[in-house]
């Protein structure tokens, strides 16, 4: 479940830290109500940008097969292996 939270509550920078860690999940903080802000740990980030390169080659894999732009199985490995000599 999310966990929202006021913007005066990021005085308390150290235990918003360790929310973020043990969580491993964003921390959503609003102002008047509204959203503001998004907080999340180093790691939750970084799992996020990984997350975000995979849907991006699977939509370009996706658009190239549509396209008609694909290889045989075959082929391919045979294109690999004179390609690095196996």
């Amino acid at each position: 479940m999310p966990r929202i939270i006021p913007i005066r509550e990021l005085k308390n920078t150290n235990s918003i830290a360790e929310l973020c860690r043990s969580t491993g999940e964003p921390i959503f903080v609003t102002r008047n109500g509204y959203g503001e802000l998004v907080v999340m740990s180093m790691d939750t980030y970084e799992e996020q940008l990984r997350r975000l390169e995979l849907y991006q080659e699977l939509a370009l894999s996706e658009k190239q097969f549509d396209e008609g732009r694909t290889k045989d199985a075959g082929a391919a490995l045979s294109d690999v292996r004179a390609k690095y000599g196996l």
